[in-house]
C-alpha cells in the first residue's frame, strides 16, 4: 500500500513529465543538428546498414572516436524502428528515464525519504541542461547515468557492505569509461576514495571496484576497434571550441536554474557535515558524499575539457544537493526559502517584462523569410549554444513571438505562485509550481530552437532535394563534413568534400577533391549537388542553378530541377 501511495504521489508525475518532455513531440522536432548530433546518427546508420558493430564509420570512412555504447544503442534502434529522427533520439530518451529512476532511488536512500528522491528526479527532468543534451546524441548523458548508478551502488555498499555491490560499483564506472572516457569514469572512484579518507573508514570496496573497472579498461580495445585496416580516418571537422571557464561555470549554474539556488543553500549543510564528520552518522555522510561529488565533478571537467556537454556529470550532484535541502525544508521551513522566493520574484518579473517587450515591439518577419538573414552570422561552423550567442540579433526576436510570450507567462506565474505558497508554509506546492514554470520555459525554448533549426541543421535542404537526387548523382560539401553532416544522414548516402585551397592534399581520402576536379565534374554529364554558403560559393564553369536555400546555406547544381524537389 505504501509503495502504491509513493508511486501515485511521486513516480507517476515524474513519468508524465518525462513522456511530455522527452518521449513525445521532442523525438521528431527539431531535426538532427549538424555536428556531433547527426555525425553520431550517421555512424549508427552505417553500422546498422553494414552490420559491423565493432568498427564505426562515417561517410564510408573510419570514425575511431565514435566507438561508444551510444553508437550501438542508436544503431540497434535503427535496426528495430528504421532510420528516423524518432529512432535516433529514442535511446537517449531512455537513458534520461534511467537517470531519473536512479536519481530517485539514490535521493531516497541518501536522505531516507522519497521526497528527496522526488526532488532529485524533478530537478533533473526540468533542468535546461538535461533537456538540451537529452535530445542531442552526446555520449556524456550515458556517462552521467553510469556515474549516478556507480554512486548509488557505492552508497549501498558503504552502508551495508556486499561484494556484489562493490562489483556493480566498479562495473558502473566501467560503463562510464566506455561511454565518455576517463574524464567521467574516474569521478565516482575519486569520490569514494576522498569520502573514505575524510571519515577515516577504509573498506574492501575500492580494491574490488577498481578490479571490476580494470576489466572494462582491458576489454575496451577489444569491444571497439579504433581503426579499420585499409580505410582512412574521416577528417570530420567537428568544431567544439572550449568555452571560457567563467562562462562554463555560469552555464553550469543556469543549466539547473532555479534549483541551483537550493544547491548553494545546501553547501551550508555540507560545511556543517565537515565539522561533524567524526559522528559518522547517516545524515553527515550523505551531505559529505554530495559535497565531494559536486567538487570532483566540477573540477575534473573544468581541468580537462570545459565544453558544453561536459556539464552533465556535474548536474546530478547539484540536483541531489538541492533535493536534500528541499526535502528538509518541507519538514522544517527556513527563512532562506522565503528569501529565494523574493529573489526569484524580482528576477522572474524582470525577465518576463523583457520578453514581453521584445514580443510586442519587434515586428515579425514576412512569412517564408530565411532566419539567417536576421542574424549576425559569424560562421556556419557547427557549434552548440555559446557558438551561436553572438549570432543573435534584435530582429531575430521577431521570429520568437510565441516562445517569448510562453516564457513570460510561465515566469510571471511561476515566481508569483512560488512566493504565495511559500508564504503560506506550503513548500511542496511552491516547488511544484516552480517545476511547472520550468516545463513551460523548456517548451518555449524547444519552439525557439525549432524556429532556429534551419541555421543549425541541413535537414531542411536535404529533404528539399531528396526527390531530385538519383543514385548516380554527386553530392558535395564545400566545407568540413560536420558543417553539413545532417545532409548525408537525411539523404542516406555519402558525400564528397571540397578541399580548401590552403589545405594539404589528402591522397589517401578519395572523397576529398580539389577545385579543379569539381570544375571537371561540373562540366560533365553527371548531375552535381553542391552544399555551400552563398558567400563561399566557388567559381564554377557553366550554369549554376539554385535548388534549395535555407539557414544561410544553399544547394546549387549544374542542372535544373526535374520537378521533384519540394522547396
Amino acid at each position: 500500500m505504501n509503495s502504491l501511495r509513493t508511486a501515485k504521489r511521486f513516480v507517476f508525475p515524474l513519468l508524465g513529465l518525462w513522456v511530455l518532455l522527452y518521449a513525445s513531440f521532442s523525438l521528431v522536432k527539431p531535426p538532427l543538428l549538424d555536428g556531433t548530433d547527426s555525425v553520431q546518427a550517421e555512424a549508427a546508420r552505417e553500422m546498422a546498414l553494414n552490420g559491423n558493430w565493432r568498427h564505426a564509420t562515417v561517410n564510408g570512412m573510419a570514425a575511431p572516436w565514435l566507438g561508444t555504447p551510444l553508437t550501438w544503442m542508436t544503431a540497434a534502434s535503427f535496426k528495430v524502428f528504421g532510420v528516423s529522427d524518432r529512432a535516433a533520439r529514442l535511446p537517449q530518451a531512455l537513458v534520461v528515464l534511467g537517470l531519473l529512476c536512479i536519481a530517485f532511488a539514490l535521493g531516497t536512500r541518501l536522505f531516507l525519504t522519497p521526497a528527496a528522491g522526488f526532488y532529485a528526479a524533478l530537478t533533473l527532468v526540468s533542468s535546461y541542461g538535461v533537456f538540451l543534451f537529452g535530445h542531442l546524441l552526446v555520449p556524456q548523458m550515458l556517462a552521467t547515468f553510469a556515474n549516478v548508478l556507480a554512486i548509488y551502488f557505492f552508497w549501498r555498499t558503504h552502508r551495508r557492505p556486499a561484494v556484489w555491490k562493490d562489483i556493480a560499483f566498479g562495473a558502473s564506472c566501467g560503463l562510464s569509461l566506455l561511454a565518455a572516457g576517463h574524464v567521467t569514469a574516474l569521478q565516482p572512484l575519486m569520490v569514494a576514495l576522498l569520502l573514505q579518507i575524510l571519515i577515516r573508514k577504509f573498506t574492501r570496496t575500492l580494491p574490488i571496484a577498481v578490479a571490476a573497472y580494470l576489466v572494462f579498461e582491458v576489454a575496451r580495445p577489444l569491444l571497439f576497434v579504433r581503426g579499420l585496416h585499409g580505410l582512412p580516418p574521416l577528417p570530420v571537422g567537428l568544431h567544439e571550441p572550449k568555452t571560457p571557464l567563467i562562462l562554463f561555470w555560469a552555464f553550469l549554474i543556469v543549466a539547473v536554474l532555479p534549483w541551483s539556488l537550493f544547491s548553494f543553500a545546501a553547501l551550508g549543510r555540507v560545511k556543517a557535515a565537515m565539522v561533524e564528520r567524526a559522528k559518522l552518522d547517516h545524515r553527515c555522510e550523505a551531505w559529505l558524499l554530495l559535497g565531494i561529488w559536486a567538487a570532483v565533478a566540477i573540477v575534473s571537467v573544468s581541468l580537462s575539457s570545459h565544453r558544453e556537454p561536459w556539464i552533465l556529470p556535474a548536474l546530478a550532484p547539484l540536483a541531489l544537493l538541492a533535493a536534500g535541502w528541499l526535502a528538509s525544508d518541507e519538514v522544517k521551513p527556513s527563512s532562506t526559502g522565503q528569501m529565494f522566493a523574493w529573489c526569484m520574484l524580482v528576477a522572474g518579473l524582470a525577465g518576463a517584462a523583457i520578453a514581453v517587450y521584445f514580443a510586442a515591439h519587434v515586428p515579425a518577419p514576412p512569412p517564408g523569410s530565411d532566419v539567417a538573414l536576421l542574424l549576425h552570422l559569424h560562421s556556419l561552423r557547427s557549434t552548440l549554444l555559446f557558438g551561436h550567442l553572438n549570432d543573435l540579433s534584435v530582429a531575430m526576436m521577431g521570429t520568437f513571438h510565441v516562445p517569448l510570450l510562453i516564457f513570460a507567462a510561465a515566469l510571471a506565474a511561476g515566481v508569483t505562485t512560488n512566493l504565495l505558497y511559500r508564504s503560506r508554509g506550503k513548500a511542496r506546492m511552491a516547488n511544484c509550481f516552480l517545476a511547472g514554470m520550468m516545463v513551460f520555459c523548456l517548451l518555449a525554448a524547444h519552439l525557439a530552437l525549432h524556429t532556429f533549426s534551419p541555421v543549425v541543421s541541413s535537414a531542411i535542404i536535404a529533404e528539399a532535394i531528396k526527390p531530385e537526387v538519383e543514385a548516380n548523382d554527386i553530392v558535395m560539401v564545400n566545407g568540413a563534413y560536420a558543417d553539413a553532416s545532417a545532409l548525408p544522414f537525411y539523404l542516406e548516402r555519402p558525400v564528397m568534400l571540397l578541399r580548401p585551397s590552403n589545405a594539404p592534399v589528402r591522397a589517401d581520402v578519395p572523397a576529398i577533391i580539389d577545385a579543379g576536379t569539381l570544375a571537371s565534374m561540373w562540366s560533365g554529364d553527371r548531375r552535381v549537388f553542391l552544399w555551400s554558403s552563398p558567400a563561399q560559393l566557388p567559381s564554377l564553369p557553366g550554369e549554376v542553378y539554385v535548388i534549395a536555400r535555407a539557414g544561410g546555406r544553399e544547394i546549387v547544381s549544374n542542372q535544373p530541377n526535374n520537378g521533384g524537389a519540394a522547396f
